[in-house]
């Protein structure tokens, strides 16, 4: 309506003014993309508007956000080609050894967050993928695992790629889903991303799609290689998992 209304002034103004006058300028770009970017977040939903788009924006609990970001940071390796860096023994610790103690006793001073870093980096598997191929978000309709899971995967640099589980409530079309999503490029956009398949309501899935989901979580490169008779279009089709999936329910 205000923009209609600005358009019937300056033609009003183009009437009346007399016939060697110059024309009134138009807006600029940029009071026009504000003007744009005003109107849409006027009618938008508060949840959309003022839904975070970064890392640093996130509400939720912070141990939860860096344990994500951590399991994700850990397919570097495979997705990407980095190397893991390594991290370097500190001179401190070096002059001044630490005395024996049991193993328990040396966790008892480590933080939450340091222990679970180690679980994380403890075992990486041939393949350089990490121990758990898969991560779960639980909890209670409006905590933030949606937001969470989208912000954290486009803060390591892949393209979400989400679904449903319970609209897909035949194997076949879920097995489908999953392998297109994880070995399957992104070519929508001008720079090509990998994937990461986010999974919704994991807890209505029927038994037959948890089944096809561990079949290819713990998929091995020997099951993964088709009969000598078979063409190499079909051995590409059940190789092994080499995305994040990270699926979300709110019953555990």
């Amino acid at each position: 309506r205000r923009q209609v209304l600005e358009a019937s002034q300056q033609l009003t103004e183009i009437i009346n003014s007399p016939a060697g006058d110059e024309t009134p300028k138009p807006r600029e770009d940029a009071e026009v993309a504000d003007d744009e970017e005003e109107q849409s977040a006027s009618h938008c939903l508060w949840v959309d508007r003022f839904t975070p788009r970064r890392y640093t924006e996130l509400l939720s609990d912070d141990y939860t956000n860096r344990c994500l970001l951590k399991w994700l940071k850990l397919w570097d390796t495979v997705v990407f080609g980095k190397e893991k860096p390594v991290k370097k023994a500190k001179p401190v610790a070096e002059a001044h050894p630490p005395l024996r103690q049991p193993k328990e006793q040396q966790n008892k001073w480590k933080s939450k967050v340091q222990l679970t870093e180690e679980i994380l980096e403890a075992e990486l598997d041939q393949y350089k993928r990490p121990k758990y191929k898969a991560a779960l978000l639980c909890g209670p309709p409006g905590l933030g695992k949606t937001t969470l899971a989208h912000v954290i995967a486009k803060h390591a640099g892949y393209n979400v790629v989400e679904m449903n589980a319970s609209d897909d409530r035949s194997p076949d079309a879920f097995k489908t889903h999953i392998e297109a999503a994880t070995q399957m490029k992104s070519v929508l956009g001008a720079d090509e991303k990998p994937n990461c398949l986010i999974i919704d309501e994991i807890d209505g899935a029927p038994t037959a799609s948890i089944n096809v989901l561990l079949n290819i979580i713990n998929r091995k490169e020997a099951e993964a290689e088709a009969a000598p008779g078979v063409g190499r279009r079909r051995r590409r089709e059940g190789g092994l998992l080499l995305r994040p999936i990270i699926c979300i329910c709110n019953d555990q």
